[in-house]
């Protein structure tokens, strides 16, 4: 037999049915022996050290990791058929942490709703990030890990985080597992001779628990919470209201217990009671019947036996009644005895247990066995205690009389024995007396019960006498403890003599007493740690790993209390969350949904349920509640209004939860999705849902009243989709050819809306014209995120930024103070669409623009607007700046922006003469009229065709009449400046304008198109790209 098979030969050891190694059997031995350093890790501290003490003969060399609290242990040690140098290490429990993505993590990011498909990431806490740093560093070294965790399913699971965190610096690691179950010379070197491997599928359902645990356990957490806190603010406004789908049944189990004893209606009963003194005490007689409930039956019968009181002696019986010794100890049977017989909580009697363990004082306290494997050597265990001067010589005794006989129980988990004592040392009772004294105690009990499990039932002798008084029967026992064995050594059980004098059979004598005694029926007992427990158990909530932190969880949330006696009683808070869910038809109070789950987890151990399949399931179950739930809400409110008084009433239109995010794009930093939100002090922004890792955030101006999804989506901008946004504009703070309510885009391809927002793109004069469009479809914003409206905001990036990508956005300017306007000649005057000379006023309203001097319709008749500083740019400009606006056609605005109600005509700035196009036709199939730009600016006296038809009736047609002469020599493609003052609120880009105060400014250069090289129009409305 070749090492390979020799290192993996069964020993009591199941294997793991699929292959771990897909290379023949010379490789695997030639990488075996290429193995000289071995990475060890265990699940705490403690067992490390004890671990590498047994293997290295206390010869280890201790050294320090990253994290203080996690030495490394190095020794060498002979495995794999050569010397090796172990490197033993430990985790603290769980490495890696579930947790939602980052905008998720946030109360207020989502709707509750959303957890349920919330996308979830495992990572690495920052408390434990030196301990990982620890294995990284370790692993580079190494040629194997082997690990050293508990084995149990969470022990399986954080070998996995291991696994996970060492492969990702060395992925051709190779790894193998021991498996024990105490940490004793025999079994840790056993371990070592017999390494399996990891198990996946015990290891996946855990996952499965801890995922659905987050999503369920936060969703209904941050529904309970947020609600009630604004329903009953005055008591709830800083609690915490949880829900974990263990801890709801638990405390399920306590409100039912309450609400059975509050149910309850005592019931009056009736009985006989027969006594008979005697020389050592007196006898006291039972009624057959046990008691009435009827008052005249049980009189009739009574006054029958006063009759003729004389007892007749019909039946004495005598035979051996035994006490029978307890099973070997688990987990559940190990809380439950601490809690009644020691009045240790289960909590406490765990962690205590856990420290035995991992000083190698017991075996893995954590089990669900109670039968004691055939190969344990249960005799040199009990020898181990003969040196006790307690119970030393009891231990000789069982060794003397045959050796351990334990009664076997029906459960096993197939991977560790039942709990008991491991070494029995002088150092261990002065370890344990520096200690406090509940540990002295637990292991005593620990020690107590194995002995008395390998001991013998205690036997007695019972005997059984039935009297006859008027043809009514009546019973007396008696008990003669013959060998109280196990009982020598077990004080937590009472069993003691019932002296009864000898009666012979047939013999009759007078009693002492017969009396007619009442009394009332009483109600159940309210539930001790030990109940609750059982409940759990029985109802499969939870694991007997998990019993004693669910039972914690309800107690440090207040929703039970514990009486004087150490018994359960549920608060307000517990009862009204328990009967307002009650109350909605779902019982969720109740065991059935989270034991469905515990028996799916089971399968997937046993690979009998996929993974993915119960995952999905179970998270559409609870899901489906939670909707039901939430749209019965008032039912939450009304039964807990029961106990915290009247509830505060909430609008119907009042969320009283976040709505659920919607993306409006995907982030061009990160790729996770952008969504609309509100600023405090009123106005929008966009954010990426991935803040604060990522920064990027689009601010509106503050002239944006309104914005909201639109369900169409931009069929240029990418990644796609980018969802067009409905914008609602303040009056007279946008162009007039701009509807103050629309729909646009703002992934790029809306220059009027990219330079009205102060989105500024990055273009590329050398880029081809078929890609121009693609060219802007990135968002680089502003990594300022807590901007205050109306404040100076700076542009910040870089100042050479990558091709594509946005330069800077930002929401307001600092306000500038308004240039003097130019004097009126007689050829300045400013006249509004309706022909009419504008009137001039000031803004007073406080903000960016405050006392800045604009014109507007003096008869307000039309939506006129200019500011006064971008007209006397516009004349100091010995050259137009750039084309009009873009104008709207068919109903739409440029660059897909949907204009309500149809376009106003580019008549606006034109000459109300009517001469003929030229030939030109309109939409309507009809001749179109050739006007005149009247207004002052780059475009006064150019000519353009547009509907001949009146302006309400017009269909939105509109040409430059010089828009088809021949091209021209190439120009720069530059960024867009709209020629029409009405959107010089809405800019604010590096690129200043030329000031009508600053001497010697030169004039601009007119843009031209980029495709026909012509001014007066850009390339997204040339009639050659059409």
């Amino acid at each position: 037999m070749n090492f390979q098979a020799r290192l993996f030969a069964s020993c009591g050891v199941r294997m793991l049915p699929q292959p771990w190694r897909l290379f023949s059997r010379a490789a695997e031995d030639m990488a075996l022996q290429r193995i000289r350093k071995v990475l060890c890790v265990a699940e705490k501290n403690d067992a490390a050290r004890g671990i590498a003490d047994l293997l290295s003969n206390s010869r280890m060399r201790r050294r320090e990791g990253f994290s203080k609290f996690n030495k490394i242990y190095e020794y060498d040690y002979q495995m794999f058929g050569q010397n090796v140098t172990m490197v033993m290490t430990s985790v603290s429990g769980h490495l890696l942490a579930h947790d939602f993505k980052l905008p998720f993590r946030r109360w207020h990011s989502c709707n509750p709703l959303a957890l349920f498909d919330a996308e979830i990431e495992k990572y690495c806490p920052e408390n434990y990030v030196d301990i990982k740093k620890t294995l990284e560093r370790e692993v580079r070294q190494c040629q194997a890990l082997v690990i050293w965790t508990d084995c149990d399913r969470e022990g399986e699971n954080i070998g996995f985080e291991i696994i996970h965190v060492c492969k990702a610096v060395k992925p051709n690691l190779q790894v193998f597992r021991a498996r024990f179950s105490e940490i004793t010379l025999h079994a840790v070197r056993t371990a070592c001779e017999n390494l399996t491997q990891p198990d996946q599928k015990t290891s996946d359902a855990v996952d499965v628990r801890q995922e659905l645990d987050l999503r369920i356990g936060a969703a209904f957490t941050r529904f309970q919470t947020l609600r009630l806190r604004k329903i009953f603010p005055d008591i709830l406004a800083d609690q915490l209201i949880s829900y974990g789908s263990c801890q709801f049944p638990t405390l399920g189990f306590v409100v039912e217990r309450f609400k059975a004893i509050q149910a309850f209606v005592p019931e009056a009963f009736y009985k006989i009671k027969v006594t008979h003194d005697h020389d050592d005490g007196s006898v006291v007689f039972n009624w057959k019947r046990n008691r009435l409930f009827n008052h005249t039956a049980c009189l009739v019968l009574y006054q029958m036996c006063m009759e003729d009181p004389v007892a007749t002696v019909v039946e004495v019986v005598s035979k051996p009644k035994s006490k029978w010794r307890p099973l070997p100890l688990d987990t559940v049977e190990l809380e439950k005895l601490a809690s009644r017989k020691l009045k240790i909580n289960a909590k406490e009697t765990m962690r205590i247990a856990e420290k035995l363990y991992t000083q190698g004082f017991i075996s893995y306290p954590r089990t669900e066995t109670n039968v004691f494997p055939k190969e344990l050597n249960l005799s040199a265990l009990v020898q181990q205690q003969t040196q006790d001067p307690r119970w030393g010589a009891f231990a000789q005794r069982i060794l003397d009389q045959g050796g351990p006989t334990p009664r076997s129980g029906t459960k096993s988990d197939q991977a560790h024995p039942p709990i008991h004592p491991t070494k029995y040392t002088a150092n261990l009772q002065a370890s344990l007396t520096r200690a406090d004294g509940n540990e002295q105690r637990l292991y005593e009990f620990i020690v107590r019960h194995f002995l008395a499990c390998c001991s013998q039932d205690a036997k007695g002798q019972e005997t059984t006498v039935e009297i006859d008084i008027a043809n009514e029967r009546f019973i007396a026992q008696g008990l003669m403890i013959l060998a109280r064995n196990y009982l020598e050594v077990y004080p937590y059980e009472k069993w003691s003599d019932k002296v009864i004098p000898l009666y012979q059979k047939g013999s009759r004598f007078q009693p002492t007493t017969v009396e007619m005694v009442d009394g009332e029926t009483s109600p159940p007992l309210l539930l001790t740690e030990a109940d609750l427990i059982a409940l759990m158990e029985k109802h499969g909530i939870g694991t007997d790993a998990t019993h004693a932190e669910h039972i914690e969880t309800i107690k440090t949330r207040m929703y039970v209390g514990l009486t004087a006696d150490q018994r359960f009683l549920p608060g307000h808070l517990g009862m009204g969350l328990v009967e307002g869910y009650d109350s909605m038809g779902y019982e969720m109070s109740k065991p059935d949904l989270r034991a469905e789950l515990e028996a799916d987890l089971k399968l997937i151990c046993e690979g009998k349920k996929d993974k993915s399949a119960v995952l999905q399931q179970q998270v559409q179950k609870y899901k489906q509640v939670f909707i039901e739930a939430v749209a019965r809400a008032n039912k939450l409110d009304q039964a807990l209004a029961q106990y915290f008084g009247e509830a505060t009433e909430i609008a119907e239109q009042e969320e009283v939860y976040p709505a659920m995010p919607v993306s409006i794009r995907k982030c061009p930093q990160c790729n996770n999705d952008m969504v609309l939100k509100t600023k405090k002090n009123g106005g929008f922004y966009l954010s990426c849902t991935g803040y604060p890792a990522c920064k990027t955030a689009a601010w509106f101006p503050d002239f944006v009243l309104d914005v909201a999804r639109d369900e169409s989506v931009c069929a240029v901008c990418k990644p796609h989709p980018v969802h067009r946004l409905k914008f609602k504009f303040k009056r007279g703070s946008v162009p007039p050819v701009m509807p103050l309510e629309f729909v646009g885009c703002i992934g790029g391809c809306d220059e009027m809306l990219t330079e009205l927002l102060d989105l500024k793109y990055l273009h590329r004069s050398s880029q081809p014209a078929s890609s121009a469009s693609q060219q802007a479809n990135h968002l680089q914003v502003s990594n300022s995120f807590n901007r205050a409206s109306g404040e100076n905001r700076h542009v910040r990036g870089t100042t050479n930024p990558a091709p594509g990508h946005l330069l800077s956005l930002s929401s307001t300017r600092a306000p500038r103070p308004a240039p003097p306007a130019a004097p009126d000649d007689g050829n300045n005057t400013v006249v509004c669409n309706c022909g009419n000379e504008a009137l001039l006023l000031t803004v007073r309203k406080e903000g960016p623009n405050q006392g800045r001097q604009f014109y507007k319709c003096s008869a307000s008749t039309c939506n006129f607007f200019l500011w006064a500083d971008q007209q006397s740019e516009d004349r100091s400009n010995g050259a137009p700046r750039g084309p009009a606006l873009p104008q709207p056609f068919a109903g739409r605005g440029p660059a897909g922006f949907q204009r309500p109600g149809g376009g106003r005509g580019p008549e606006l700035f034109g000459s109300n003469s009517s001469d003929s196009g030229g030939g030109t036709v309109c939409k309507c199939d009809q001749p179109a009229v050739t006007r005149t730009v009247q207004k002052d600016g780059p475009n006064k006296g150019r000519q353009f065709h547009t509907c001949s038809k009146p302006r309400e009736q017009q269909c939105g047609f509109f040409q430059w009449a010089d828009e088809n002469v021949a091209p021209g020599p190439s120009g720069d493609v530059s960024l867009n400046h709209f020629g029409t003052s009405g959107c010089s609120r809405g800019f604010g880009s590096k690129a200043k304008r030329p000031s009508s105060l600053s001497p010697g400014a030169t004039a601009k250069k007119p843009r031209t198109c980029s495709i026909c090289h012509q001014p007066g129009h850009t390339r997204k409305t040339c009639p050659q790209n059409h």
